[in-house]
């Protein structure tokens, strides 16, 4: 009976043996070559499997929010040695690279939040218009990665004659019930985007694509509407202006196309009839401006419409006796009578002054039909 029991626990002992070898064999620790952790400290848990019961004991502070340190093997397992780990297999590993994970906060998302908190409160306007600067030049900021939440404004004050901003913000923990709290101090300013010299500009100068550049100003600094890009190349300035000035609307005007006492084509035109001939320009004007003309000829001043460069134009109906039209004058024709001789010179001198009758009138209106064409043959 007892020989039976031993054989029978022999038995079971031969084949417990097997797996308990296999057991051992999975559970080996083994050395990590990478390991990210996300705490301020590296446990025997984080640098290899199958730590066990020793996985929670602290070996090693962590590297700095967002950065990689590197740990020589043999180092590794002396420090895992002194805290009774033994046995580690670290196959061809020559150091174990340790990341420290981190959230960042980029400085311009910083800019962001702070702007955003301003935005439209104080006397301010848009976030995407105030300029902030932070007190100790605040470069990217790296928290716990713990610090997963979104950042919520919690106190704003802000002071709108020195540009002063104070801004508290808090960032929920996933492993602190207490939200990370983190503050801001600074300037912030409302800023609007202008068009400035980037040279010296003479009031006559017509302003090219190249003569400026688009610039953030603080808007207190602009008095009035400031020009677009737009519109202010092919303009030209109300008075000279310096290199780095901001351009307002009330700076730009439209170009002179007709200079005072500048020799210019004075073109006179009524239904069927277009005549040009030389005059002085008394006074500027740009296109569209209504300006006074020395006819050359007649001496007579006239008034006209700045229409292109150097050139007036004066339209009939600017006349003192407006012409009837023509088809009214040329209807008692018989159909075989030949209309009468044009004479040019007299209709251009009575075209461009101002007849001084009636029967004047009469006679240059015509020959209307016919202005156009050839003059008749002498008989």
């Amino acid at each position: 009976m007892i020989r039976t029991t031993l054989a029978t626990i022999s038995a079971l002992l031969a084949l417990a043996l097997p797996a308990q070898a296999a057991d051992d064999f999975i559970a080996t620790p083994t050395l990590r070559a990478n390991v990210t952790v996300s705490s301020d400290v590296v446990r025997v848990g984080d640098l290899i499997d199958n730590a066990g019961s020793a996985a929670l004991i602290a070996v090693y502070r962590s590297p700095d929010l967002g950065t990689t340190g590197a740990l020589p093997v043999a180092q590794v397992l002396s420090v895992l040695r002194a805290k009774q780990v033994i046995g580690v297999m670290t196959g061809d590993i020559k150091e174990v690279q340790v990341t420290r994970l981190a959230r960042t906060l980029a400085n311009k998302d910083l800019e962001n939040a702070v702007a955003s908190a301003l935005e439209r409160r104080f006397g301010l306007g848009e976030a995407a218009n105030i300029t902030v600067t932070f007190d100790r030049g605040v470069a990217d900021m790296r928290l716990d990665a713990s610090n997963s939440g979104a950042l919520q404004q919690v106190a704003t004050r802000y002071d709108a004659r020195s540009g002063r901003f104070d801004v508290a913000f808090e960032i929920n923990n996933d492993n602190n019930p207490t939200p990370t709290k983190l503050r801001f101090t600074g300037t912030a300013i409302e800023t609007v985007e202008v068009v400035v010299l980037t040279r010296d500009i003479d009031r006559i100068e017509l302003l090219k694509s190249s003569d400026i550049a688009l610039e953030r100003r603080p808007k207190a600094e602009i008095s009035g509407e400031a020009a677009s890009r737009d519109r202010t190349v092919g303009m030209q300035l109300r008075r000279p202006m310096r290199a780095g000035t901001p351009i307002r609307v009330a700076d730009i005007i439209k170009p002179d196309f007709v200079q005072r006492d500048q020799n210019v084509t004075v073109i006179y035109q009524v239904p069927g009839i277009y005549l040009t001939t030389r005059g002085k320009a008394i006074e500027s004007g740009a296109e569209g401006d209504t300006v006074s003309v020395l006819n050359l000829q007649t001496k007579r001043t006239l008034s006209g419409v700045v229409t292109g460069r150097g050139q007036i134009t004066i339209q009939g109906a600017s006349q003192s006796a407006p012409m009837a039209p023509a088809v009214e004058q040329t209807s008692s024709l018989k159909r075989d009578e030949a209309p009468a001789p044009v004479d040019t010179a007299a209709l251009v001198r009575n075209l461009v002054q101002a007849p001084a009758s009636p029967a004047q009138i009469a006679q240059a209106q015509i020959p209307q039909v016919q202005a156009s064409q050839a003059p008749a043959k002498s008989e």
